[in-house]
């Protein structure tokens, strides 16, 4: 699965601290999918495409157990 992830915006986690911490970066400007970068390596590193279909699952489950 390839897109283009330039120009994108993206949000950090809400617990993210005041010096970014080791957090993930989601952008919600593609439709259907949820890029997901490293906030260390952002705009560097890789970005990892998740069908919003498995996302969405997946976030339930993690805040289900916070």
């Amino acid at each position: 699965m390839r897109a283009d992830v330039n120009g994108l915006s993206w949000r950090t986690s809400s617990y993210t601290n005041a010096e970014g911490g080791n957090c993930v970066e989601v952008s919600d400007d593609l439709p259907n999918l949820v890029p997901v970068r490293d906030s260390k390596l952002a705009g560097v590193g890789p970005v990892l495409l998740f069908p919003a279909a498995v996302w969405a699952p997946f976030i339930r489950a993690v805040k289900g157990r916070a």
